[in-house]
């Protein structure tokens, strides 16, 4: 079937869609319904089934035969080292880990917290939790201590389990005492800790409270898989940038399971043997679905990777790691690309590895630029794929479905609508908009399998956030349009649309523009305040590696460049060139920050910023155009 017939056929009965993708799990009792509508608008799925993640993650497999394939690749270039963990290895690591936990009086429902580097330990710990129903809640390794007691105090866990140490490309990121202090700020205590101690560096344990990885384990007895009801929380994710209380995303048990596995099939055309990366970090959204989870449910090899697109050691790493192990599906986000595409412009590396292996490029995680799309897709020579998700969606809402037909690709586009959602252009009013109108972006309800029921222990904030605005609708916060073809275009967050006299403006189709600049590497475009128009427009410019023309020409070149594509409804008329954008650790740009900084307004350093430095070079910047003074 194609997809028109597929998404037509999901359309027609939902239900019936859904129950037959629960054919590709292992199920303790099998689900006899799909949708419990009872307490609408918060649906639930397969809710009177009960099933176990890590059963269909690990044991399965191992039981079909295939305990010697690869489970786990661990390429780790900043630690220079190498390592292959089969089905059956994992099995036996991951059985022993819950049985330590289990006899440590962790049990179903409790809350372990993992704060963890790119290892693989990071993974048996989440299937660990899994294992015994324990709920898991990963936070970035690294996070700053006072954000990580808020999430204790959140999600009040029962245990910890961490590293002693990260590992960047130039240092040591000390994990252990940012794990003290946040246990010492948090108002609740975990009954334990578990430390995995690296060679780079041994943390000092408490007495009573720390436990040593590999001591803990010592003489336990394996946990078997314990059956979980279908809408048990397999996992808390705190979203990122969130400020004063933490959104803790919750995943559904069964539906995570049914929707990541379809997806594995449907989006990425990929099953059992074949190598799946996806080069984020288990901290984010991108590392549960798709580096831990749906390729083990699918029977896949997942690559564990710790390192950087560029600097460990150069621009040609990710090519290095799909040669080297063979990867069929390439995931990262278009921020990747673009730090590559700055180092190494003519994509001179890409020659130097043999990629025949890889089927496609996936991105996501921020708008992908048709710039470093059409970049990526020269040089690479396979299909690249702009798909759009969410943390709390947990999977694409809309994508180019490889697994089932190779639809013609539209630049700029993340493609079309996935079965399971109705993708809406609505006004302010809450209605549809005519194809090709800019508006807010919602799906209407209920969502899919494996999308977020809730917030942790905030019901009513999940109705207000999500809910309220479009009733019936979940609101995405996203801001596009739909062409008469039916594709979607994510042009901006919703507060990033701005307002120029009148006029309502995509910051993201003036970033396109700039983007096609040939010696612009990166950039990002604000809406500042301004007395006469409301907002004014302002870009930021990164250069490409080695570029030797004055700054001031390209930003002539520029202003120009967007008069000539949006017209003088734009009033673009100031840029300012720096050396790098202010970033969460998952790539997104922190428009809304910057803004802020711009407009003289206070604001709250965000959780998730990869350098605060940054900002300080960005108020520098600002100040040169007269603005970032304080109000």
């Amino acid at each position: 079937m194609a997809y028109r017939e597929i998404y037509a056929k999901w359309q027609a009965d939902p239900e019936a869609f859904w129950l037959d993708a629960a054919g590709s799990i292992d199920w303790t009792t099998h689900p006899q319904t799909a949708l419990n509508a009872t307490r609408a608008p918060l649906y639930e799925w397969f809710t009177d089934a009960t099933v176990n993640t890590c059963w269909n993650a690990v044991d399965r497999h191992v039981l079909a035969g295939r305990g010697k394939q690869p489970a786990i690749i661990h390429d780790s270039p900043v630690t220079g080292t190498k390592h292959v963990i089969t089905y059956a290895e994992l099995l036996d690591r991951v059985s022993r880990l819950a049985g330590a936990l289990k006899a440590r009086g962790v049990a179903k429902g409790d809350r372990v917290i993992i704060y963890m580097p790119m290892v693989p330990e990071a993974l048996e710990a989440m299937l660990a939790c899994g294992r015994i129903g324990a709920i898991h809640s990963v936070v970035f390794g690294g996070f700053a201590a006072a954000e990580l007691a808020v999430r204790i105090d959140d999600c009040k866990p029962k245990a910890i389990i961490a590293a002693s140490c990260g590992i960047e490309p130039n240092r040591v990121v000390h994990y252990k005492p940012l794990l003290d202090g946040a246990i010492d700020q948090a108002t609740h205590k975990p009954d334990f800790c578990v430390i995995l101690q690296r060679e780079q560096e041994v943390a000092k344990l408490i007495e009573g409270r720390d436990l040593a990885w590999h001591s803990f384990q010592y003489g336990v007895e394996p946990a078997p898989c314990e059956p979980v009801a279908g809408n048990h929380p397999a996992y808390i994710l705190y979203t990122s940038g969130t400020t004063g209380a933490p959104k803790g995303v919750v995943r559904p048990t069964a539906g995570h399971l049914v929707a990541l596995a379809w997806t594995m099939r449907a989006i990425y055309d990929c099953g059992p043997g074949d190598v799946f990366w996806a080069a984020s970090d288990v901290g984010w959204v991108v590392g549960h679905s798709y580096i831990c989870y749906a390729p083990l449910i699918a029977g896949c090899t997942t690559i564990v990777y710790e390192g950087k697109p560029v600097g460990t050691p150069d621009a040609g790493a990710f090519w290095r790691v799909i040669e080297e192990h063979k990867v069929r599906a390439f995931f990262t986000a278009p921020t990747a690309l673009r730090a590559i595409k700055r180092d190494d412009p003519e994509g001179t590396l890409v020659k130097d590895y043999d990629l025949s292996r890889l089927n496609a490029l996936y991105l996501a995680g921020e708008r992908a630029d048709p710039d470093t799309v059409n970049w990526a897709s020269r040089h690479l020579n396979v299909p690249v794929v702009d798909h759009w998700w969410q943390t709390e969606t947990g999977y694409a809402i809309a994508a180019n479905p490889l697994g089932i037909e190779r639809l013609p690709v539209k630049v700029g586009s993340p493609s079309v609508a996935m079965p399971g959602f109705d993708v809406q252009v609505l006004d302010e009013g809450g209605h549809p908009v005519p194809a090709g109108q800019l508006g807010a972006i919602a799906i209407k309800l209920p969502l899919p399998p494996g999308t977020l029921p809730t917030l942790w222990n905030a019901e009513d904030r999940f109705v207000k956030s999500y809910l309220t605005h479009f009733p019936g609708y979940y609101e995405t916060g996203d801001a596009g349009y739909v062409d008469e073809d039916g594709y979607l275009y994510i042009m901006a967050r919703t507060d990033d649309v701005i307002n120029v006299a009148g006029h309502r403006l995509s910051t993201g189709a003036m970033e396109e523009v700039l983007a096609n600049h040939p010696h612009v590497a990166e950039c990002a475009v604000i809406g500042v305040s301004d007395t006469l128009k409301g907002q004014s427009p302002l870009g930021f410019l990164c250069l490409n590696k080695g570029c030797t023309v004055p700054s001031d020409q390209i930003i002539r070149e520029c202003v120009q460049l967007m008069r000539d594509k949006i017209g003088p409804v734009a009033d673009f008329k100031r840029a300012v060139v720096i050396d790098r954008l202010p970033k969460t650790r998952s790539g997104k740009i922190l428009r809304g920050t910057m803004v802020k900084i711009a407009d003289g307004a206070a604001f709250k350093m965000p959780a998730t910023i990869d350098d605060p430095a940054i900002l300080d070079e960005i108020r520098t910047a600002l100040q040169s155009l007269g603005l970032a003074k304080p109000a």
